[in-house]
């Protein structure tokens, strides 16, 4: 039975190349490769996107997980009574036998995120692409691996749906992590749920966003305090593991000692704050996400979040990317918080790359600049320039080692 969270030097540099191998060769498992062939329906003449394979030992499970938090209406819908909120859990497998690998974005989802995204600030093409047959590489409703995983909860980007942090969340997964990635109605680009409700006619929501949040106070305040919300009751949800929906046996596998959060962007300042707020994590990565909120109206102070007024005595690391161009704006909360914290704030870039290359995009934008759906200069406003033979291994290892570090057993 392994108990720890843990890598050696040699197992990292194997999995860094590993990594890299199956970027440059599109190897994967013969076992995902197969079930994934005939699982994806590919529609002729559009592209079909694939996403790089998981580098550790352990096979990878999944399954969607619907929430519903009846303290509270939903922030951006108020006819909704409830807050409804999609997990997805990855999870160390035992057996994947007879099962396919999940798709990356389920089919509703899909099909919602390919009419929403030509529209959202990343330009995305409008047509050309199956979106709905971009197959993870984790097994929906596997066997869970008997253990003591330490537990990690994501939250993706301003917008963008969990399914975008598919790559590093099974990742981790496969390193022996359980990893649960959380969507947040209204926000996400696209959201599908398990049925129709009687104060939601659909099953799918798309995101009320349009432009930049940064860009609308009050929109970007409603986005960051619902989202802190979300992930506080899942926290809370995760104390009483076993009355969730989870695989058979999961909930038993779950340390919660050693608990860590990250997130991307808008989600990367929700998971900092929630981490100062509640102190059974023990450490988190913010990938490059502010830590205050905007003006109200221009030659108006930010204002801080408590995080970034206090500081934080649990490890934290803020990793941005060289090429955002809005450092600067970032780089005042980020230094205010190092200011405060000493030591348990670290923070790093990656060179040659920009906001998105946290996510699912990293491996994905250039297979459609090289389908000829994208121009180089369009996806490097994205990604930057940073070839993902480079960037995926370098974000997966970064990240890995930190709570491999931080979330060792006891």
């Amino acid at each position: 039975m392994t108990h720890d969270f843990s890598l050696s030097r040699r197992a990292v540099t194997r999995s860094a190349l590993l990594g890299a191998a199956a970027l440059l060769l599109g190897a994967t498992d013969r076992a995902y490769a197969d079930a994934g062939a005939t699982a994806a329906g590919r529609v002729p003449g559009d592209a079909v996107l694939t996403l790089p394979a998981p580098t550790g030992r352990h096979l990878v499970g999944c399954r969607p997980v619907y929430l519903v938090d009846d303290s509270r209406r939903d922030p951006w819908a108020p006819e909704i009574p409830v807050r409804e909120l999609m997990l997805t859990v990855y999870y160390p497998a035992r057996d994947v036998a007879g099962r396919a690998p999940a798709p990356q974005l389920p089919p509703q989802a899909a099909e919602a995120f390919g009419e929403v995204a030509p529209l959202s600030p990343l330009h995305l093409p409008a047509a050309g692409v199956n979106w709905g047959a971009t197959r993870s590489h984790a097994f929906e409703g596997a066997s869970p691996l008997s253990g003591r995983w330490p537990v990690l909860v994501h939250s993706p980007g301003g917008g963008d749906p969990r399914g975008l942090g598919t790559s590093l969340a099974e990742d981790l997964a496969s390193h022996g992590a359980v990893v649960f990635s959380v969507d947040h109605p209204g926000d996400a680009a696209a959201v599908e749920f398990p049925d129709a409700r009687p104060y939601r006619s659909d099953t799918v929501r798309t995101t009320v966003f349009r432009g930049d949040p940064r860009d609308q106070p009050a929109v970007a305040r409603t986005m960051i305090d619902a989202r802190i919300a979300d992930l506080h009751c899942v926290l809370g949800r995760l104390r009483h593991a076993a009355d969730l929906p989870l695989p058979r046996g999961l909930a038993e596998t779950l340390d919660l000692r050693r608990l860590g959060v990250y997130g991307h962007s808008a989600g990367g300042s929700a998971v900092t704050e929630v981490m100062y707020e509640d102190r059974r994590v023990r450490a988190g990565i913010n990938l490059e996400g502010y830590l205050d909120y905007p003006p109200d109206a221009p030659g108006d102070a930010a204002e801080p979040f408590p995080v970034a007024a206090d500081g934080i005595d649990r490890p934290l690391l803020l990793l941005g990317s060289e090429g955002f161009n809005r450092r600067q704006e970032l780089d005042r909360s980020w230094s205010a918080l190092a200011a405060l914290s000493g030591r348990w704030v670290r923070s790093a870039r990656i060179a040659d790359a920009n906001h998105w290359i946290f996510t699912d995009y990293a491996a994905m934008l250039p297979q459609l600049q090289a389908a000829g759906l994208m121009t180089a200069a369009e996806r490097n406003v994205l990604i930057g320039t940073v070839d993902p033979t480079v960037s995926v291994p370098k974000v997966r290892h970064t990240v890995r080692r930190f709570f491999a570090r931080h979330l060792a057993g006891h």
